[in-house]
């Protein structure tokens, strides 16, 4: 295992007599942990000079709206600093590397998800940030099904080779398992695997995997509305990610609860504890009135590795009940449109995404987040609790 420790060099550490005190580097869980506090202090010292950088380069919202009830709320917040989300996956770069297993298969594919996602919100939030420059007519960022192209594209590659990756022990291995929340995995704490498990054909497997990482994706970009919002759940669900990656990456710990044990997950913990760090980091400047945007850049990489990592360790249906906020807000507006268009022109909410169906109906916008993160933390810890529901 290649980890933070390693790099510091165990000869020296034993030279210099703090080889027992820097051992505690080889323990996922302090270095899951230890990610966050990396990954939330990088955001917070670096954030001043990046918000500084963007106001200098004029990358700033441009209170540009389709909808014409939320012009007035646009505009109140034209020229903020975005595109900060790529402060956010810098954070969770930094953190990954000093902290998790560069050997990792899982924690590489992580990169990949993170990178490309990012890059994808970065191009849009390009043409969102210089259309005004491009002339009369330009379009406002990439259009909804070149994103759809890019994410299901990188979804089938990601999940085909995570499949072929957990392909090694047929009908004992947990990687290809659907697991179901209050089903055992496991008759009992040694082991041994229930009959009544399925096993994913590759297909299954495949299109599961693309639908929750682009889906999620997709659902965080929707939320990312107002100040602090899309920061503070993320945060909440990304914390719960950690919890459930430490549990399915340790075979005793999967055994005990009748969880699935897939080997390898348990680095995913330091990816999503960086992940929380990350956004907490970001929530003391995004939050109202916030000083800085994350953009699709950060979203769209946000939302992508929650879905990753679910599929990763075979808990999509417990971590979709985490993301409970992020499933209203995408299904209002699934639900908006698809009404809108059969009945021809009536709504089923006062505008969609449902944070705005609230503001409009007199909640502040403090209050709609405020609620929204609460209700995001007792999703997470009521899945975490439905993890001992056996």
């Amino acid at each position: 295992m290649y980890s933070f420790y390693d790099a510091i060099g165990r000869s020296l550490a034993e030279r210099i007599g703090i080889d027992s005190v820097l051992q505690i580097l080889d323990q996922v869980v302090f270095r899951a942990f230890f990610a966050v506090v990396l990954s939330f202090l990088f955001v917070v010292l670096l954030a001043p000079k990046v918000i500084a950088t963007l106001v200098r380069l004029k990358i700033g919202d441009t209170g540009v709206t389709d909808a014409a009830s939320l012009k007035d709320v646009a505009t109140k917040k034209k020229n903020t600093p975005t595109m900060g989300g790529l402060l956010i996956v810098l954070a969770i770069g930094f953190a990954t590397l000093m902290a998790a297993d560069l050997g990792n298969f899982y924690v590489l594919l992580g990169f990949v998800v993170m990178i490309w996602l990012a890059g994808l919100g970065a191009v849009d939030d390009y043409f969102k940030l210089t259309a005004a420059t491009r002339g009369t007519g330009s379009r406002q960022g990439l259009y909804g099904w070149e994103k759809l192209v890019f994410q299901f594209g990188l979804g089938l590659l990601v999940c085909w080779f995570v499949y072929t990756h957990g392909d090694t022990n047929k009908g004992q291995d947990m990687a290809h398992v659907i697991s179901f929340p209050m089903q055992k995995t496991y008759r009992t704490v040694l082991g041994d695997p229930s009959e009544s498990l399925y096993y994913l054909p590759r297909f299954a497997f495949v299109i599961i995997g693309m639908l929750m990482i682009s889906g999620l994706s997709n659902a965080v970009n929707i939320t990312d509305g107002m100040d602090g919002l899309a920061s503070g759940v993320t945060s909440a669900v990304a914390l719960g990610l950690l919890v459930l990656a430490l549990i399915a990456g340790k075979d005793t710990w999967a055994y005990y609860l009748l969880v699935p044990h897939v080997p390898g997950t348990g680095e995913l913990a330091v990816i999503a504890g960086a992940m929380a760090g990350a956004c907490l980091g970001f929530l003391w400047f995004n939050c109202s009135p916030a000083d800085v945007f994350m953009g699709d850049t950060g979203s769209l990489a946000l939302g992508g590795l929650i879905g990753y990592i679910a599929v990763v360790m075979r808990q999509e249906i417990l971590v979709l009940f985490m993301c409970g906020i992020f499933l209203i807000e995408i299904g209002s507006v699934i639900a908006q449109v698809a009404y809108f268009r059969l009945t021809g022109g009536k709504r089923i909410f006062r505008c969609a995404p449902y944070h705005h169906h609230l503001h409009q109906g007199g909640w502040p916008e403090q209050r709609v987040v405020a609620r929204a993160w609460i209700v995001a933390v007792l999703m997470v810890v009521l899945s975490l609790a439905l993890v001992k529901v056996r």
